[in-house]
């Protein structure tokens, strides 16, 4: 493919750049960096804003600044301009992260599509299931763990499995390491104790979340943990109150921080000493590679995509046991120095090996996919 025309190009659509979507956009730009294939991404919600365009790394970056009205139902406008867009340059692929726009590239083009997906349960509904079958032919599907995938595959049995595959999430290991503040500093911005032994957690106060296993775990490892420990959970959500009173409940209620959403979380990673994941339903876990990129032992439920990120770089605990994390929290605070420095080599290999954009780019380059759409 890297020999044809240098005027190809690929079609990269996103709902908006909310959340991890600009993240993601930016992580499937990449995968054609020193090729002679320009990326044009596309969102179709979202006002135009230039740190959006550097931050998303495409050649070419549209705001379509729909409503999400207009994106429900038939997405007959929707459909138009991605077909003007579509017929404005030479594309030999669409790339679309989540349902919409693989709907909307779908009826809009005769490319092929790579239909991205980010979550679970993607095919749990019949006309979603009929929707890929109408369109097989065209799509290829990339799931973001081997978990999503075999979930995928269930749902979608006739399917040739060359066809439902996995490309990991990743990050820019460099970049996102210099964003991030200094030990010192990441405490003095969150106003955390610096002489403490700090357990961070960031994700959303969502039962999907299980931040209730985490604070159980917490309590009943603290009277082995260092005297200064405390649990710092970044984020918002409708579990707050009911996870206040139950550190109240259980008498750590000064021991454990609520210091609500930070913008650009990441940069503050260092601030801890052990970072824990304890999702019940995790497709991937991009905190854990955030976390592993400042140097900081994870800990994580065994669970969906988590335990691909962890496995063999961190611990793992028993989905929803508070006791396994409390074991695997005590051993966290006794690790030698020599331990330390061997699970941070651990966990840059692993990020190197399987997670940057660098190993992005080789598994990409090496799927089926990609010869099908160039020919």
């Amino acid at each position: 493919m890297a020999n044809q025309s240098a005027s190809r190009r690929v079609l990269q659509i996103c709902h908006g750049y909310g959340g991890p979507f600009l993240d993601y956009a930016r992580q499937y730009a990449s995968l054609f960096e020193g090729t002679p294939y320009k990326v044009t991404t596309v969102f179709l919600s979202g006002a135009p804003n230039d740190d959006v365009i550097a931050a998303c790394q495409s050649d070419k970056v549209i705001f379509l600044e729909y409503r999400s009205k207009a994106l429900k139902g038939l997405k007959f406008r929707a459909i138009r301009e991605i077909r003007r867009i579509a017929h404005q340059d030479d594309y030999m692929l669409c790339i679309a992260h989540r349902s919409k726009p693989a709907y909307i590239a779908c009826l809009a083009t005769n490319l092929p599509v790579v239909w991205v997906h980010h979550a679970y349960g993607a095919y749990d509904r019949l006309d979603r299931r009929l929707f890929a079958q109408a369109y097989r032919k065209r799509i290829n599907i990339l799931a973001v763990s081997d978990a999503v995938r075999d979930d995928i595959r269930k749902r979608l049995p006739g399917w040739p499995s060359e066809r439902i595959q996995t490309l990991y999430n990743r990050i820019d290991i460099a970049q996102v390491q210099g964003q991030q503040f200094e030990r010192i500093e990441a405490r003095q911005q969150l106003k955390l104790p610096q002489n403490g032994w700090i357990v961070g957690n960031v994700g959303r106060l969502h039962p999907d979340k299980d931040q209730t296993t985490l604070i159980k775990g917490f309590a009943a490892a603290l009277p082995d943990l260092p005297k200064n420990s405390c649990l710092v959970i970044l984020g918002r959500g409708r579990l707050e109150k009911e996870l206040k009173a139950l550190a109240i409940q259980l008498n750590v209620s000064k021991r454990v921080f609520f210091v609500g959403e930070v913008p650009d979380a990441r940069r503050y990673f260092k601030a801890f000493d052990v970072f824990v994941l304890s999702s019940d339903h995790e497709p991937f876990g991009m905190v854990l590679l955030e976390a592993m990129a400042a140097g900081v032992p994870v800990i994580s439920s065994d669970c969906g995509g988590a335990r691909e990120v962890v496995d063999g770089a961190g611990q793992l605990f028993r989905l929803g046991d508070g006791l396994a994390l409390a074991s695997s929290l005590i051993r966290a605070s006794e690790m030698g120095e020599s331990d330390f420095q061997e699970q941070r080599q651990a966990m840059q290999k692993k990020l190197t090996n399987e997670f940057s954009d660098a190993a992005g780019r080789k598994r990409f380059w090496s799927l089926s996919i990609v010869g099908n759409a160039g020919s």
